[in-house]
């Protein structure tokens, strides 16, 4: 059973309704003490008919193996991952255009929720990850996400080269992320079905993953350092998207993700 923490994070679970909540424990120690928030969050339970049970705040953080619950822990029925299929097949938002997130071995759990939450807010479609080499949708990284885990729309693949090319054929263009791409991210036009791919902590994008990006793009840095943290590029990237996207239409119809001629991605 999953386990979700933190005032926040739990009740966006509730209010999301995507999970099946099996209860709720609360801190005997906290529900002693005035809180509004606290008793906002029991209202909610009480509206869904969740049952909320106490436990001494020490056990709590056996459950979740950190302090930092604020007293309050949901135990969650496994999370249903979605197929690719359901995220491709989805009707189009305000722009009429989809807008995608894949990442390619992110394992840190904070930087997943980081995602997570960016990608809640800039309006992406959905997010793909792969079965292996990736952070588990844990309680850290719901709590990362501020509860935000709870809305986006999560498709789990088993290769993510195989996925990226699925993805090609329903006409989206694959967009890596990579400090020595070109263009800059400002000069690309996201008006057009895009998949935005993020690579790993450490060593960026797969080289397989690489050669089947369209196009590469990098973010400019004026400083000593050559990149960003993979969360906040992530964050910049589908910020630009979303200002892009909000502006008026292009007057041209985008291409077709699949150019008539086989080419290579840049660095392969």
């Amino acid at each position: 059973m999953d386990v979700l923490y933190g005032l926040h994070p739990v009740g966006e679970a509730l209010r999301a309704g995507v999970r099946a909540i099996d209860h709720i424990s609360v801190a005997r120690e906290r529900e002693a003490r005035r809180d509004p928030r606290l008793d906002a969050l029991l209202d909610l339970c009480r509206e869904r008919k969740i049952r909320v049970t106490t436990e001494p705040r020490d056990q709590l953080t056996r459950h979740v193996k950190t302090d930092q619950h604020q007293g309050v822990v949901a135990f969650l029925r496994e999370r249903k991952m979605l197929a690719l299929e359901d995220l491709l097949n989805a009707p189009t938002g305000p722009s009429g255009y989809q807008f995608f997130l894949a990442l390619d071995g992110v394992e840190d759990p904070h930087n997943l929720g980081a995602l997570l939450r960016s990608a809640d807010g800039s309006g992406v479609d959905g997010v793909v990850v792969p079965e292996r080499r990736s952070a588990p949708l844990s309680g850290v990284a719901a709590k990362s996400s501020a509860g935000a885990s709870e809305h986006v729309r999560i498709a789990q693949v088993v290769n993510i080269t195989r996925a990226l090319e699925q993805m090609k054929k329903n006409n989206v263009w694959i967009v890596g992320l990579d400090e020595r791409g070109t263009p800059d991210y400002t000069d690309f036009d996201f008006r057009q079905n895009v998949c935005l791919v993020l690579g790993s902590e450490g060593s960026g994008l797969h080289d397989l993953v690489k050669k089947t990006c369209d196009h590469l793009l990098r973010i400019p840095m004026a400083g000593s350092v050559s990149s960003l943290n993979v969360s906040v590029a992530g964050a910049v990237v589908m910020y630009e998207a979303m200002r892009q996207r909000r502006g008026p239409a292009v007057e041209s119809a985008p291409k077709p993700s699949k150019p008539e001629k086989p080419r290579k991605g840049l660095g392969s």
